[in-house]
């Protein structure tokens, strides 16, 4: 498919009111969600508490010796910035087209049919593959907070491969029907779960950083310094790269805000802010948690320092303990760090789906896959066959995964780091392209359509790169008992992230053999396209 230009400069300068701009409805109750909600859905997709105490081991090291170490705290904040880059690119492209197929829709208007239908490819491999490892930590965590509150004989389960496995079967499917059931439900459940959880960061951050600064913390706490927000003395290739991948994916999610944007008060408008906000709550959510983690638990290789592979894959649970101690207060902070790991991890799970659902819904409305994919509940105005299908690939992913060995579920996070860093740069570049004849008409239009998408681009395809060189390496990944965890003698991460993204190709071509008519560009209309809107 051509690329579809937008137009002059002359004709941006006559532009109407991003307000004024309607959508064409796939079905989808419009006007369900206002500015908070969409917030709230954003933050939430993240998992702030799952994606914090997943990801915070692997940033401080990998394979048994020191990553980013104490710098953790400034890899986070180094993976904002692209983060806020592609959020200023997704909210000016929704003033475009605010189509819930996001960077399917806008990839394809500027790049073509193939590197458009990769973009979509991107989110939805993505989206599945990160449900294994959310499910995993929810089936988990439900036995563990079950053991915490004094159920008896259960908090053994959490390591039982069949019992968490079947636990977190159930969420996927629980998940699925509230997202089936409508936005409305979703985003109500969403307030409830994400209250929890940053309650329960907040008072895990202060408990770190108020022992450490009064000198009741262990021997191994460190006082935090300016030096940790200065990643720029490590390595680039061998240690910012492939950290600023697992930083990213704590990051990751915001972007569910836009593709809830055909069911927003103003599509053109709300979404795209409510991803921005959405990133700078993250960062200061981030950044103190991060800082307290690293302070209070130090980054040895012994005992709960961050820098032992054993607490790699949950860090909170291994410092929460030591942190909180074992009085009655300290049994309750525990089982509020319990809840919120929970919570966190079955908020996404179901934030998970949302966008998923919405870029096949989106796909199959321009016949780019089955048509059925575009169907909508009469009654809760929800894709269904979109929503169902999310749920089932989530499950037989996860079987199939936690069949082959439960470790490599730990390879995911890396692997999904990949693909966000694909499709996140890929909307980086397709705004810079969309809206190449009217940069220069304002500084405005430059920096937040040229010159920030840009940035943000050029910075995530760059980690892509030399993440992907890392991950491969054999010895990248290692498991409890010190065994690599490869495919084929090659990194597992390396392998799951760009055999996911090539599965894509594979589809593409069966796809355009039956139904070439999307990759000719007849299905997606041009009137969309040309549409210019104002700074």
């Amino acid at each position: 498919m051509s690329s579809i230009v937008p137009p002059s400069s002359d004709a941006a300068a006559s532009a109407p009111d991003p307000s004024s701009i309607t959508v064409d409805s796939k079905g989808l109750k419009g006007g369900a969600l206002g500015l908070i909600s969409s917030v709230v859905i954003g933050v939430s997709s993240t998992a702030p508490a799952y994606s914090l105490a997943a990801s915070v081991g692997f940033i401080v090291a990998s394979g048994g010796s020191l990553l980013a170490g104490t710098k953790a705290p400034g890899i986070v904040l180094l993976a904002f910035v692209p983060m806020y880059m592609i959020a200023v690119a997704y909210a000016e492209l929704n003033k475009a087209e605010p189509d819930c197929g996001t960077t399917f829709t806008w990839a394809t208007r500027a790049f073509g049919s193939v590197t458009g239908w990769m973009g979509g490819w991107g989110i939805i491999v993505a989206d599945i593959i990160v449900m294994a490892n959310l499910a995993a930590i929810a089936g988990s965590y439900s036995f563990i907070f079950l053991g915490e509150l004094g159920v008896p004989g259960v908090a053994e389960l959490a390591d039982n491969v069949v019992w968490s496995t079947a636990a977190g079967l159930v969420w996927i499917i629980v998940m699925t029907w509230i997202c089936y059931r409508g936005i409305e439900l979703s985003a109500r459940i969403q307030f409830v779960l994400l209250s929890i959880e940053v309650v329960v960061l907040i008072l895990f951050a202060a408990f770190a950083l108020v022992r450490v600064y009064t000198g009741t913390a262990e021997s191994y706490s460190i006082v935090p310094s300016l030096d940790w927000f200065n990643p720029f003395t490590l390595d680039f290739g061998s240690v910012i790269a492939p950290a600023m991948l697992t930083a990213i994916f704590i990051y990751w999610g915001w972007d569910t805000a836009v593709s809830v944007n055909e069911e927003t008060s103003e599509p053109s408008k709300t979404p795209g802010r409510a991803a921005v906000i959405s990133t700078l709550l993250l960062l200061v959510t981030y950044a103190l948690v991060t800082t307290a983690a690293v302070a209070f638990a130090g980054v040895g290789t012994t005992g709960i320092g961050l820098g032992n592979d054993a607490n790699a894959d949950d860090v909170f649970t291994a410092i929460g303990p030591a942190l909180f101690g074992d009085s009655p207060i300290g049994q309750f902070c525990m089982l509020l760090l319990a809840a919120s790991i929970l919570t966190s991890a079955s908020a996404s799970t179901q934030t998970t789906i949302l966008p998923t659902a919405r870029t096949a819904l989106s796909m199959a409305a321009f016949k780019a896959i089955p048509e059925r994919f575009a169907r909508i509940h009469p009654r809760f105005l929800t894709p269904t066959w979109a929503t169902i299908g999310m749920g089932i690939a989530s499950c037989a992913f996860y079987l199939v995964f936690t069949l082959i060995s439960p470790n490599l579920l730990n390879a995911l996070i890396g692997s999904i780091g990949l693909m966000i860093a694909f499709y996140y740069g890929l909307t980086g570049l397709a705004c810079v392209w969309f809206y190449r004849h009217t940069l220069t008409v304002s500084a405005r239009n430059f920096i937040m359509r040229g010159i920030f998408p840009m940035l943000g681009a050029l910075i995530l395809f760059a980690v892509f790169i030399y993440g992907t060189v890392q991950f491969a390496a054999p010895d990248w990944l290692t498991d409890a008992d010190g065994n690599n965890v490869t495919i084929f003698g090659i990194g597992a991460e390396a392998v799951v992230g760009i055999g996911g993204l090539l599965i894509g190709f594979v589809l593409i071509a069966i796809w355009w053999a039956r139904k070439p008519d999307f990759f000719r560009g007849k299905t997606l209309p041009r009137r969309v396209a040309e549409r210019e809107v104002s700074g």
